[in-house]
């Protein structure tokens, strides 16, 4: 159905509706947010009881098809016999994205919806395709590849009425397993074809750095500078994954960062003393927990952060290994880290600053985007459509 028609063309809505209920035995049952509504509704450009038999209210245009009405909405969403616009973004390099699998998500998702598929090629080019796709009025972007490719999806489609859809294709993938999904992407699109005929969509809130949104995290200091020497032999992480963070991680800590002086300090938003962190040596910002996932064990630093909370920050005030480990060790075993002298752990923070004279490196999602000597954060709220497409 088409979903951006002139109140000239409003019959032609009508004849597909009518296709699209024949032969449904009984009432249609809407849920939550009615396509039909949607397709009637002013804000789609169309206006709103055009073609209304006597009798039926404006304001329940559905019922006019034998809708019995919807539950807490005068709109709502028609159900599974109405294919979706997608737009399917693939990142052919990410780790465990292959022409095999490729074809067959395609072709899952194209017996329900009608797909079209696109493949990036460079740094930023699946945002410009997220955008592009909003402004068609494309339905879902499903991000197919590592969680670099989700962030610049997610960048491209947030504050739109195009909601997002992930699949993993990367090496660890921590989006879409906080989600619950597997880390399979023929397993996930299975769950993610169940979760958009159910119209499982939902709005989350985002974080966003210096005007660029991220999902899950943005890593300061020395994680970034970790994910840095990763990016320098990023061939290797089809096939090396999670033993290239670990080899990474320890030569950073040996060579590539300075360890006995702080990098840079944090202000949270307030002017109380305790509103400022003068000797971090690295952070990390959380819109989502887990941190990560080292093989199938999630990293757990602040439990109970969620897509619609705050940020969390746990900034290490401290580089002495045994103080860290400490921290890791306990993240391992589940339940966050404690709070301890070397830690500064906050929750629910709207907005923060981190600066420093010299410059430092940082990452978003997982990409290295090189050095600053400022950041400036924020918590987005309702900032994306999200298709929850988890276990």
């Amino acid at each position: 159905m088409q979903r951006h028609l002139d109140a000239v063309r409003v019959g032609v809505i009508e004849d597909e509706l009518s296709v699209a209920l024949e032969g449904v035995g009984g009432p249609v049952q809407c849920t939550g947010h009615c396509r039909i509504g949607n397709l009637l509704d002013a804000h789609d450009h169309v206006h709103r009881g055009s073609f209304l038999p006597p009798g039926i209210p404006v304001s329940q245009p559905c019922a006019a098809f034998g809708c019995d009405g919807c539950p807490g909405s005068p709109w709502g969403s028609l159900v599974p016999w109405e294919s979706l616009r997608l737009l399917l973004v693939v990142n052919s390099f990410a780790s465990s994205v292959t022409a095999r699998n490729t074809v067959v998500v395609h072709q899952k998702l194209a017996r329900h919806h009608d797909v079209q598929v696109v493949e990036t090629n460079r740094r930023g080019h699946a945002t410009r395709f997220a955008q592009d796709a909003a402004r068609r009025g494309i339905d879902v972007v499903v991000a197919f590849g590592g969680d670099g490719t989700l962030n610049e999806v997610a960048t491209g489609v947030a504050t739109t009425d195009t909601a997002l859809a992930v699949l993993p294709g990367g090496s660890t993938n921590v989006f879409a397993r906080t989600l619950g999904m597997p880390n399979d992407s023929l397993q996930a699109v299975d769950l993610l074809i169940d979760a958009l005929d159910r119209n499982d969509i939902s709005p989350i809130g985002l974080g966003r750095c210096n005007g660029r949104y991220f999902t899950f995290h943005t890593g300061v200091g020395y994680d970034a500078a970790v994910v840095r020497r990763v990016e320098e032999r990023a061939a290797l992480k089809r096939y090396a994954g999670h033993p290239l963070f670990v080899v990474a991680s320890l030569r950073t800590w040996a060579l590539d960062y300075d360890r006995k002086k702080p990098h840079f300090a944090l202000t949270f938003e307030g002017d109380a003393p305790e509103a400022r962190v003068d000797d971090a040596y690295f952070s990390i910002i959380m819109n989502t927990n887990p941190y990560t996932f080292l093989g199938n064990r999630p990293l757990d630093l602040v439990p109970g952060t969620d897509l619609g909370a705050g940020l969390s920050v746990v900034t290490f005030r401290s580089m002495n290994a045994g103080h860290i480990l400490r921290s890791l060790g306990s993240a391992l075993r589940g339940g966050g880290v404690p709070d301890a002298p070397w830690l500064d752990i906050r929750r629910d923070v709207t907005r923060l600053t981190v600066d420093n004279p010299t410059s430092f490196p940082y990452q978003l999602d997982g990409d290295y985007l090189g050095e600053t000597q400022r950041l400036e954060f924020e918590h987005v709220p309702d900032a994306m459509r999200l298709v929850r497409a988890g276990a």
